[in-house]
């Protein structure tokens, strides 16, 4: 275990379940993660291996013996059958048989239908009537003569979720840990190992825990396949029912007229629909208009009779298009289906999670580590929607006076739910309230931008906060930041295929990174958003390394794999940026590995052997004094680059991937979060 580990398990024991046993358990039992965790809770939630170990034996016992395997319900049935009574772990939903006036169970894998089932018991778990819920029960089996009466029934009943917890002992042990810390055990509680993550990815990640804290949250995620979407509805929660996208009528998800029976946003904290995209989906209009109403003042009628739900709405889908091309042609709800392509509804839209930038799901990103039992997760989450943390940032900051009410509304409840998340205790300094504020307020721009492409009523508005100072501080979108040629343009009413141009005044972003093939060179200081695409070494860096014949790079962090090829890349810039017939010297100085110092040396001995074979003369040395910690290039041709994090520029990416872009070009890598100065030395002019 490593210190954040041993932390976590010393502030929250027996709460805790180390996170690769999910899969450890799980064989070839299909069912959610909760379920399998609230298991794993009971017999492995502590840091004493024999005793999980153990404990896995335990789960898995239970689950051979009590979870019931479709294509093994008739082997169950019997075990009923001859024993009278057994224990089952199934999903159960409940309806009223109106004709015997009687409430009757179905269960899933089983594949039992008409089990008698007692209103006491519908009316501790009101949610059996809508989505069904995953329990363990006792079933018995009682054969009778009256052909009309089944022979099954339900004894008793267990939804399987936290039934009590100490919210208070929650918070206390939060104070235990740093910022940083409490983002890694939540990033670690979703299943993901925190070291492949940046901060911003991080907090997209805990974007997706939102509206199962925070009521009426309207969020929407479109992206490539394989991001892991609608894992967290699915699996993470049994407060949250996931629903395909072209399942949803009126009655299912609001209320049945005829009967009276109010659907799943009066029972769930959170109702997502997978598989939203899809230009050609059939949609009933009708649901749209309510849907609307609904977002938008947390009613629904029925009749007369108007009621209200705390439902968080979220939709999960999958993009065919790049982030330039939907930018060039449309904007970045060109994948819903045409009904729902209608910017009043999309308007209530609080949050839009930029689903290009979540890394496809790969087996190095799951986590070994140590989180919460994610049904004791949910349940804190489900005690914070009745707090509101939406104010929290107006000691220091004020949101500009031309946001509309609408866009604040989205802002506040992004920025309350992700400080319950992340600070539910307080304390949050200044400089991460407006971290969090400012990541808040993208998420809403990302919407409103997009609204104002699609419809020319919107009025421009300009996404800024003041700090106490009184100074403006606007905010962008990162795809504003890449892409700020197609970005500032606006497509006319009605004629999707014709662009214009975007109103002058329009917040422009420099491109210098992807500059002409002959820029001017200047000094100058570029800072680059984590996340950020479209970066290379060769249009960074190489403008200002052609023509030089001697390079010195100082980085004491050139020593794992990953830096050694990141070096080996910049020495490929290198190469591109000289004559055929002339000859580069690169001298290296960095840091000896501690513990693999003779592979190091090897790496960089074979280097060598390579760049001599086109014309680098490539040369290095340890520095054992300690002392270096800056990291830049200097060359003889009066250039000093000075980068905060050295080489080191590019998120993880799967390096033993053959046929990823990502792997063979590194525009199309997420950078982290860096800054790069270019300075002239000896004398030299500002342009060169």
């Amino acid at each position: 275990m490593n210190e954040l580990d041993q932390k976590i398990n010393t502030h929250f024991p027996g709460l805790v379940v180390r996170k690769d046993l999910v899969k450890a358990v799980k064989g070839n039992a299909i069912v959610p993660s909760y379920v399998l965790e609230y298991l794993l809770g009971q017999y492995c939630a502590t840091s004493d291996e024999p005793t999980i170990q153990t404990g896995i034996e335990t789960v898995k016992e239970i689950l051979a013996k009590h979870y019931v395997h479709r294509n093994e319900a008739g082997l169950v049935r019997s075990n009923i059958k001859e024993k009278g009574r057994y224990k089952v772990i199934d999903k159960i939903s409940v309806d009223l048989n109106d004709k015997k006036d009687v409430y009757e169970a179905q269960f899933s894998n089983l594949g039992l239908k008409d089990v008698l089932v007692d209103s006491g018991t519908v009316k501790k778990h009101p949610k059996l009537l809508v989505g069904g819920v995953w329990c363990i029960a006792d079933l018995e089996y009682e054969f009778s003569e009256d052909k009309s009466a089944s022979p099954w029934i339900l004894s008793t009943l267990k939804p399987i979720q936290l039934s009590h917890f100490d919210f208070d002992g929650y918070v206390e042990a939060r104070k235990q840990f740093t910022t940083d810390e409490w983002i890694d055990l939540l990033v670690q509680s979703i299943g993901f190992n925190p070291e492949m993550f940046g901060k911003r990815s991080k907090l997209t990640q805990l974007v997706r825990l939102i509206p199962f804290c925070e009521r009426n949250y309207n969020l929407i995620e479109l992206g490539p396949k394989g991001t892991g979407k609608s894992h967290i509805y699915s699996e993470f929660s049994p407060h949250g029912i996931l629903i395909s996208g072209g399942e949803v009528t009126v009655p299912k998800l609001f209320v049945n007229n005829a009967s009276g029976k109010i659907g799943l946003v009066g029972y769930w904290d959170c109702v997502a629909f997978d598989e939203f995209a899809g230009k050609q989906k059939r949609v009933d209009k009708a649901l749209v208009d309510i849907m609307k109403n609904y977002m938008a003042n947390k009613s629904f009628s029925r009749g007369v009779e108007t009621l209200g739900a705390e439902a968080s709405m979220v939709f999960v889908g999958n993009t065919q298009h790049t982030v330039p091309y939907m930018l060039k042609n449309s904007d970045l709800f060109f994948e819903l289906p045409n009904k729902f392509y209608d910017s009043a509804f999309l308007d209530r839209i609080h949050f839009y999670i930029p689903g290009w930038e979540v890394d496809i799901i790969r087996g190095e990103m799951f986590s070994s580590g140590y989180g919460f039992v994610v049904d004791y997760l949910a349940e804190i989450l489900r005690s914070l929607r009745n707090h509101d943390y939406s104010d929290r940032y107006k000691e220091h900051f004020t949101l500009s006076s031309d946001i509309s009410t609408r866009d604040r509304d989205g802002i506040n409840k992004t920025f309350s739910g992700l400080m319950k998340i992340i600070f539910p205790q307080g304390g949050a300094s200044k400089e991460e309230i407006e971290e969090l504020l400012r990541f808040a307020i993208e998420g809403r721009k990302r919407v409103k931008d997009q609204l104002m492409r699609m419809d020319s009523t919107y009025g421009n508005v300009r996404f800024a906060y003041l700090g106490a100072d009184g100074q403006a501080k606007p905010v962008t979108t990162l795809e504003e930041e890449e892409y700020p040629g197609y970005y500032h343009k606006s497509i006319a009413e009605g004629e999707a295929g014709e662009i214009l141009e975007a109103a002058p005044d329009s917040p422009q972003v420099p491109s210098e990174p992807l500059a002409p093939a002959e820029p001017v060179l200047k000094e100058k200081h570029l800072t680059f958003q984590e996340n950020q695409k479209g970066l290379s070494f060769d249009t960074l860096l190489g403008p200002y390394l052609r023509d030089a014949t001697a390079i010195t790079v100082t980085d004491p962090y050139i020593r794992l794999f990953y830096q050694m090829r990141n070096f080996m890349e910049f020495l490929e810039t290198v190469v591109k940026h000289k004559a055929p017939d002339e000859e580069v010297s690169v001298h290296l100085i960095t840091t000896e590995d501690e513990f693999k110092g003779e592979q190091q040396k090897d790496n960089l001995e074979r280097m060598k052997e390579s760049a001599d074979s086109v014309g680098v003369n490539f040369t290095w040395e340890f520095d054992d004094t300690g002392t270096i910690h800056a990291r830049h290039i200097v060359t003889n041709h009066g250039w000093k680059i000075s980068l905060d994090r050295g080489l080191d520029i590019f998120q993880h990416y799967d390096m033993n991937d053959a046929f990823t872009f990502a792997n063979r070009l590194q525009q199309y890598r997420p950078c982290k979060a860096f800054e790069v100065t270019f300075i002239a030395t000896e004398g030299m002019s500002n342009e060169h």
